[in-house]
């Protein structure tokens, strides 16, 4: 209907919408109606942001495809003027390599890409982080790493399984936590788009401290930003964060950060005493103390969320801590699980953007293709598979990107009658046994995850994909960090609960420790993050410069 097609358009854009998305129910198998109205939203309204959900996602389910799109729409405008004022920085600073944006699934796309498909952004940063604890993983020979990242609003969590990133076809933002579990959906808006495997919970530096009208103590998810920031920054803000209780148990220097920046711990004091102490009718220490494990028990739950509710045991992993506050958090956090060891590595603080330099460019394209797995011809999965890599080479082509390209071929199997689907490697080759090892596989993996399989029941093929990567080039250059030149020395007095009290804590820097295990308490002070070491742990400096710090737990 051209006509009411044409009255939707005038009426959203009078309504002065900036960004439209268009899903009709049945556009991933046949897009010409959308791309129809595509061209009469461009010949009408050609300032305004169009997203046809048979580009974002030609994918059969209508609801999760609309929610991708609408999200997409939603974000549009906004990367698009924030990629517009990152390349003129850049031009103004004659920067002359390619402009390339983090995407969610851990792979890097072109500029322009970021525009034409925000919705694929949206959770790269903690993806950077997981990346980059990869990269630590395969440079320290262990297997089984499980990050954790905990900045000024979020803390974020994944694993890394026999070197291997863990990823997922759908994830919710916006909720409690955001996660990618098909057991634990209706908390936020939900995206299906590929990404890495991330539990994200409400708990950072900057995160604000309330006592409810109950008695409870709650930590985020509402944060102070860095504008007016935690109240010992001193510009303004009024509401107690974790940084302000760090500050007062005595965990960060009551003057100053070694980045500069300038403190003022008698107001974060007050801040905590009014607030917290008061309501709660406890001892500042005490209320400071229970604000921190608070914090400890909200970066607990994203680890849980990644290994204990996937089936995985958080004490066959190495705990790699980062952001600005993940090292103040996370020995007290691994003990609660009983993680043994923990790494703290060079360059906390940024080291997210080190992921962004041991990225790799990516495309992840995907086709319904509904039929039974027995009864299609080989030579129809053949050619299916075919036109999404010649999608992917026309991306490629677009991006000047030619010599060590990899292809990963997988297929979305599910028995016959099931609501779901699982991914599962496609053969290299296309024959009637490559099809019956296929189904083999499928079994394989449905009893890994459901715990059963069943033999003999028709399987249905749902989804093709296709990943399309270009590898980087062996030979690059090694990252090089400078040392930390910030001057430590003397201790703090700091605060480690009832059984331990206030004590007065030795403050060294990353180098002083040496080879040979220290005892804690500890604080390593840095430019970009504090690392803490409780009493009953202890930490020393491998040969890679990572602070290990050891719980006595069992790994």
């Amino acid at each position: 209907d051209r006509e009411g097609a044409a009255a939707a358009i005038d009426r959203l854009v009078a309504e002065g919408v900036e960004s439209i998305a268009v899903c009709f129910l049945h556009a991933y198998a046949n897009p010409t109606h959308e791309a129809q109205v595509g061209a009469m939203i461009r010949e009408r309204a050609p300032h305004v942001a169009l997203t046809l959900s048979s580009e974002i996602l030609p994918e059969m389910r209508e609801f999760e495809r609309t929610s991708t799109a609408v999200t997409n729409a939603y974000v549009m405008p906004v990367m698009g003027r924030y990629l517009a004022s990152l390349e003129g920085e850049l031009r103004k600073l004659e920067a002359t390599a390619t402009l390339l944006i983090m995407q969610s699934n851990g792979g890097v796309m072109t500029a322009e890409g970021g525009r034409r498909r925000p919705v694929h952004v949206i959770e790269s940063g903690p993806a950077a982080g997981v990346i980059a604890t990869a990269a630590l993983a395969r440079a320290i020979g262990d297997p089984n790493a499980l990050s954790i990242d905990m900045g000024g609003t979020t803390a974020k969590a994944s694993i890394i399984e026999g070197y291997e990133i863990k990823r997922t076809g759908e994830f919710e933002i916006g909720g409690s936590m955001s996660q990618g579990s098909r057991l634990n959906k209706g908390g936020g808006f939900l995206l299906r788009v590929p990404a890495i495997d991330i539990a994200e919970v409400g708990a950072g530096g900057g995160s604000i401290v309330s006592v409810d009208g109950a008695g409870a103590l709650h930590v985020g998810p509402r944060s102070a930003g860095a504008v007016p920031g935690p109240v010992c920054y001193d510009q303004g803000g009024k509401e107690v964060t974790l940084t302000d209780a760090n500050v007062t148990l005595g965990y960060l220097h009551p003057e100053r950060l070694p980045s500069g920046l300038r403190l003022d711990a008698e107001k974060a004091r007050r801040a905590v005493a009014e607030q917290i102490a008061t309501p709660l009718r406890i001892n500042l220490a005490a209320a400071a103390h229970g604000v921190y494990l608070l914090g400890c028990a909200g970066m607990a739950r994203a680890v849980r969320a990644v290994t204990i509710e996937r089936g995985r045991d958080p004490r066959e992993f190495t705990l790699v801590a980062f952001g600005g506050n993940g090292p103040l958090f996370a020995a007290e956090m691994a003990r609660s699980l009983e993680i043994g060891t923990i790494l703290i590595p060079p360059a906390p603080g940024v080291f997210s953007a080190l992921g962004l330099l041991e990225a790799e460019l990516e495309h992840h394209l995907v086709k319904t293709f509904l039929r039974p797995l027995f009864g299609t011809k080989p030579s129809e999965i053949a050619a299916a598979v075919a036109e999404l890599e010649r999608e992917a080479e026309a991306l490629l082509r677009g991006e000047g990107s030619r010599a060590r390209v990899e292809i990963e071929r997988a297929v979305d199997l599910k028995y016959q009658g099931q609501s779901f689907e699982l991914t599962v490697p496609l053969p290299p080759s296309w024959t009637d046994e490559a099809l019956r090892q296929l189904a083999a596989s499928f079994g394989v993996e449905h009893e890994r995850t459901y715990g059963h399989k069943a033999e003999g029941d028709p399987i249905q093929m749902v989804n093709l994909r296709l990943t399309a990567r270009v590898l980087r080039p062996a030979d690059r250059a090694v990252i090089q960090l400078e040392a930390d030149r910030t001057v430590q020395g003397g201790d703090r007095r700091a605060y480690f609960g009832p059984a331990h009290g206030e004590i007065a804590t030795p403050v060294i820097t990353r180098a002083a420790l040496g080879a040979t295990p220290q005892p804690g308490p500890l604080l390593v002070d840095e430019y970009d993050a504090t690392t803490l070491v409780p009493p009953g742990c202890a930490a020393r400096l491998d040969a890679h410069g990572n602070i290990v710090i050891t719980t006595g737990g069992t790994r």
